[in-house]
């Protein structure tokens, strides 16, 4: 079962300095029918100006940072005191309890992703892992960034979950192998890809359960992500 949701359908915040899709429940955003898909939480497609998130407490919770453009300046209760810069994919296993902080200091917009996964193992001690992504190797395949699996150049996970991106040229076609008791999220952030026969836009999502075949063709150069979780 395959289900599309446009990008119009995407919830839209507007608060000036942030400007944010949230494909879950999030904040403000309350819709019973739309909690999360399996074990992944939250997706907020986030564009940052000056300004950021002051410190604020996280618990039980696997949290996904990928910057596409600008950079975050990091700061948590850890002693983590960091950049992550375009390229970057940071976890925090928030765990028994973090605080931390997220600021746009630069001189452009930050356009990130974020993403809450729920962990399969409670009170689970807190830690960070930050890798930058050898940007080549998106080239016309899926790249694992972030997975409980041993991937090179991916940060750890500490729960069953793996986070890919991929950048493909136009006319590039790919198939993904799953199991079928595994869900496989799809999110196009630029382009057009057809999956498994449907056509996808920028903005546009897909939502993937009982299927063990993603074929992927890229009807135009795109970039897109695409998370494996139980």
């Amino acid at each position: 079962m395959i289900k599309i949701i446009p990008a119009a359908q995407r919830h839209f915040q507007d608060f000036g300095w942030l400007a944010t899709h949230w494909l879950f429940s999030f904040d403000t955003y309350y819709d019973p029918d739309n909690l999360q898909f399996g074990s992944l939480r939250v997706f907020n497609d986030d564009v940052v100006q000056a300004g950021g998130f002051p410190p604020h407490p996280h618990a039980e919770m696997e949290i996904i940072t990928i910057v596409l453009s600008g950079e975050v300046t990091h700061s948590d209760s850890m002693g983590n005191k960091t950049i992550i810069r375009s390229g970057d994919v940071q976890r925090m296993t928030a765990g028994t309890g973090i605080r931390h902080s997220e600021f746009n200091f630069g001189d452009e917009p930050l356009h990130l992703y974020q993403i809450w996964i729920t962990p399969d193992r409670p009170r689970q001690t807190p830690s960070y892992d930050q890798k930058t992504i050898p940007l080549a190797s998106l080239k016309n395949r899926l790249w694992a960034v972030a997975s409980s699996q041993d991937y090179p150049d991916a940060v750890h996970l500490n729960t069953d979950a793996t986070i890919y991106l991929g950048d493909f040229d136009a006319g590039h076609a790919h198939e993904f192998r799953n199991q079928k008791v595994r869900r496989l999220f799809v999110y196009l952030t630029s382009g057009q890809l057809e999956i498994n026969g449907t056509l996808l836009g920028a903005g546009d999502q897909a939502r993937m359960e009982g299927e063990s075949l993603l074929k992927t063709k890229a009807q135009e150069a795109c970039r897109f992500i695409v998370i494996d979780i139980p």
